[in-house]
């Protein structure tokens, strides 16, 4: 249904819009376009409605290349094509009720058969209370259910959406998405959705899933055949991972390795301990002795008492030399002066 070929789109400033896309959309898919602000998702909608020109490639919708269009067939193009603006475009001095039937007026509908199809869509998209309500009396939620009445009018074989929930709350935003997943499943609606919401892409894995970065198109769900929870797992482990190398370089940047005082105390250790291990290798190759070594403890053992009992006696010479033990014994032993 819609196939882009090489095309690439360089706006005057010199920034790059989309720089070599190839892709192709089948009729009845749901797609959510994804990528950080300014990676080309709102060019790439903007290029399929025929508002911007590529610098260079094709663009084909039902075999049409819409680069080549008089401007005559222009609105032709954009009557199969319904939009969700960011900026929603609902005009303020209009009821919502006037705003859905503006497209209408502009291919000319009969007025009756207008009305009742307006009516028809504020129903299914569950706003009818507010038909009479001007824009500014809504919330956000319900001004882009509005608008996507709107897109509706004419029957479009796509709905192009940029950024429907960027404003909204998790339960109304879901609730926009539900709306639309309910429109290309009961009518077989094409739907290209551009969000960065990643929580919606969680409740929607079976959704094709095309991810631009910088104009380029770097992962395809349908081409690498991995369901989004997978694929956002994996893109959140890099993102830490990433994380993590900035903060460590940011340290090695402050806190040079060489002249880190940490570093060098770690290093004084581990030098200790690598001292004392090569230590304990160097007794355990030697073998021990134990007979041997207890023989020479029972020598330093005896040796031990030899020196105390000679100091012993050494000390009571005198004294029994003296007669300290009477005159008897003092003549039992005779000493030599």
């Amino acid at each position: 249904m819609i196939v882009l070929t090489d095309v690439s789109k360089t706006f005057s400033t010199g920034t790059i819009g989309l720089d070599t896309l190839n892709l192709e959309i089948d009729k009845g898919e749901f797609v959510f376009l994804v990528g950080h602000t300014g990676s080309g998702k709102t060019t790439l909608l903007r290029l399929l409605i025929r508002e911007y020109l590529p610098s260079s490639g094709v663009i084909t919708i039902e075999e049409v290349d819409i680069s080549k269009l008089p401007k005559n067939k222009i609105p032709a193009l954009r009557s199969k094509i319904g939009v969700v603006f960011q900026d929603l475009k609902l005009l303020n001095d209009k009821t919502i009720l006037e705003n859905v039937l503006l497209p209408f007026e502009i291919r000319g509908s009969h007025p009756k058969e207008a009305l009742n199809k307006a009516l028809e869509l504020l129903e299914k998209v569950g706003i009818m209370e507010h038909k009479d309500k001007f824009p500014i009396q809504l919330s956000g939620g319900e001004l882009q259910r509005a608008a996507i009445a709107r897109a509706l009018t004419l029957d479009p074989l796509m709905i192009l959406a940029d950024e429907p929930t960027g404003n909204l709350d998790s339960d109304t935003a879901f609730g926009i998405v539900e709306l639309l997943d309910t429109i290309n499943k009961a009518a077989g609606t094409t739907i290209i959705m551009a969000t960065h919401n990643l929580e919606i892409l969680k409740k929607y894995p079976k959704n094709r899933v095309i991810k631009l970065d910088s104009g380029k198109m770097i992962s395809d769900s349908k081409k690498n055949g991995k369901n989004e929870k997978e694929k956002l797992d994996e893109e959140k482990m890099e993102n830490v991972k990433e994380a993590k190398e900035k903060v460590k370089d940011k340290h090695e940047k402050i806190h040079p390795k060489a002249d880190h005082p940490l570093d060098e105390k770690n290093k004084d250790k581990k030098e200790e301990v690598e001292d004392r291990v090569e230590h304990e290798k160097v007794d355990e190759k030697i073998p021990v002795d134990k007979s041997k070594h207890k023989e020479d403890h029972k020598k330093e053992k005896n040796l031990e008492d030899e020196t105390i009992e000679k100091d012993r006696i050494d000390e009571e010479k005198p004294q029994i030399k003296k007669g300290l033990f009477g005159g008897k014994l003092a003549e039992r032993f005779k000493f030599k002066k």
